[in-house]
């Protein structure tokens, strides 16, 4: 049976949507502000030009970075059998279309995560965002325990904080199922509330608190950082 591709442009993914088994989340840096917008237009057409792969994937949504040349891409799939079912027999035709429109494009890996906690940051959470920052944090090792202490260690400042930026919507906390990293998709009403979080008083977006400090200071955290995003274009499979 074929399956049209729905798609919708500047949104972002129902990050609550039933039946993900597994996230993928990826980054591929095409160099310049005008490459990410071509990359963006080959990536549509490659998947309007064929039927949606599988029941598997239940979304595709593109993210550009502020840093002018970077795209994050966010998928959403029933399970990992369905993810390694796309990659084994829809995935070379929509590449290979993708890098004749925009040759040179370097992907830096892929990482597979399950949402483990979400919250609101703010007091409305109905806001629209108009920023999406993506927080790394890797581990020297794996260790699923540690991962949620260090989710669980977040939500602790976050509810102690009575002076947070009001500019904070939501955040999505997914775990990484190999152990070694979390990753927070946080929404923002905008980019400018965002750097002003940043440069209040504490050490990132919350205030000095011994919250934070316990956060900033959390053992074996060896690598990570904070990339601003603007959603591109979301696909799924059309009704």
């Amino acid at each position: 049976m074929t399956v049209t591709v729905n798609v919708q442009p500047d949104a972002r993914p129902d990050l609550g949507r039933p039946g993900v088994g597994v996230v993928k989340v990826s980054t591929w840096d095409v160099g310049t502000p005008q490459r990410q917008r071509a990359a963006v237009e080959a990536i549509l057409k490659a998947w309007q030009s064929r039927d949606w792969p599988s029941a598997g994937l239940l979304s595709y949504t593109v993210h550009i970075g502020e840093d002018g040349r970077t795209l994050l891409h966010y998928t959403q799939w029933t399970d990992e059998d369905a993810a390694q079912d796309f990659s084994d027999n829809h995935r070379d035709g929509r590449v290979a279309e993708i890098d004749a429109a925009v040759p040179g494009i370097e992907r830096l890996g892929i990482h597979s995560y399950t949402l483990y906690r979400s919250g609101g940051l703010g007091a409305d959470e109905r806001r629209v965002p108009g920023c999406v920052v993506i927080v790394d944090v890797e581990f020297d090792g794996p260790d699923a325990a540690r991962q949620r202490a260090w989710v669980d260690g977040v939500f602790e400042a976050l509810e102690s904080d009575s002076h947070l930026h009001p500019g904070g919507i939501a955040g999505y906390f997914h775990i990484s199922v190999d152990g070694t990293r979390v990753l927070n998709y946080a929404e923002w009403e905008g980019a400018q509330a965002h750097r002003e979080a940043l440069a209040g008083p504490g050490d990132g977006v919350g205030s000095t608190t011994p919250q934070w400090a316990k956060v900033q200071s959390f053992p074996d955290v060896s690598g990570g950082g904070v990339n601003r995003y603007t959603p591109a274009l979301s696909l799924s499979a059309g009704v």
